[in-house]
């Protein structure tokens, strides 16, 4: 008997409901709704499993590529070998082959990542472990105006065509300094959605430096340090960010904007980076 190959998972499912409110005694028919997707996927290095994430199946090279490059795995993309993907019925294996130094490295650290959506902490094994060494970075003299931004983020809510259809799914996107928008990714798990776009920029080979990450999310530690890691000094939210986030911006150089709206946004750290214009 052949075996048939197993189809990836779709990032968006249907699902069948049933609409109640306090005006009817009685439900409504049955209606067909948009329902994000979530899949565990298994990061493997070398034949290792290193970290299972639940996800949203798509973009998965992006964010293999990604949450490497942040959580520090491998320094840059030339030290990834090969990739590949592995579907099955319980999720997905993202297989990384990457170099015998970097494998080392990675095998001394002990690290257990078994992760959940949100959550960006899961599996550490000490406190020390929290706060991620970020290399050095060359001086940063670009300036960003405010009315990039502000057009950066309307582009942003266009730009999300798995969020339109489920409205549960958070965004990353990267802008250029003028307020371009040339990437964005979707996840159910802003950290998964960072880690994405992260890995487009790298993949794509975009000078990450030069612009801007758009988050649809809250601004915690964890995305910071990801902005960080990823060379960016521009990091604008849609959320506040947390007490420890504007620390950790303001430590590494980074020009955080939150409560980013229409016609507003709060800049917390490094404001001479922002120019009103």
């Amino acid at each position: 008997m052949i075996k048939k190959p197993t189809l990836p998972p779709p990032p968006i499912v249907t699902v069948a409901t049933r609409r109640h409110s306090v005006e009817r005694t009685e439900s409504t028919a049955i209606a067909n709704h948009a329902i994000a997707n979530e899949v565990p996927i298994a990061l493997v290095y070398n034949g290792i499993s290193h970290a299972v994430m639940l996800a949203t199946p798509q973009d998965m090279e992006d964010f293999a590529v990604g949450f490497s490059l942040t959580e520090g795995i491998i320094p840059s993309l030339d030290q990834l070998i090969d990739f590949k993907t592995v579907e099955s019925p319980q999720g997905i294996e993202a297989q990384l082959t990457i170099s015998q130094r970097q494998m080392r490295q990675l095998e001394s650290r002990r690290r257990s990542l078994s992760g959940a959506t949100g959550c960006g902490l899961c599996g550490i094994d000490s406190l020390t472990a929290v706060t991620r060494e970020i290399p050095p970075r060359p001086a940063n003299t670009i300036t960003v105006a405010a009315a990039a931004i502000f057009a950066a983020m309307e582009s942003l809510g266009k730009a999300q065509p798995l969020n339109q259809q489920s409205h549960s799914i958070h965004a990353a996107g990267f802008a250029t300094a003028d307020g371009q928008v040339l990437r964005v990714r979707e996840d159910v798990g802003r950290h998964n959605a960072l880690d994405k776009l992260i890995g487009a920029l790298a993949r794509d080979q975009i000078a990450a430096a030069d612009g801007m990450i758009l988050l649809t999310s809250r601004c915690s530690f964890e995305l910071v340090q990801k902005t960080a890691m990823a060379g960016v000094k521009t990091l604008v939210a849609i959320s506040a960010p947390t007490a420890l986030a504007i620390e950790l911006a303001e430590q590494h150089g980074i020009s955080l904007v939150a409560v980013a709206r229409r016609d507003s946004f709060l800049l917390f750290t490094h404001p001479e980076r922002i120019i009103q214009t």
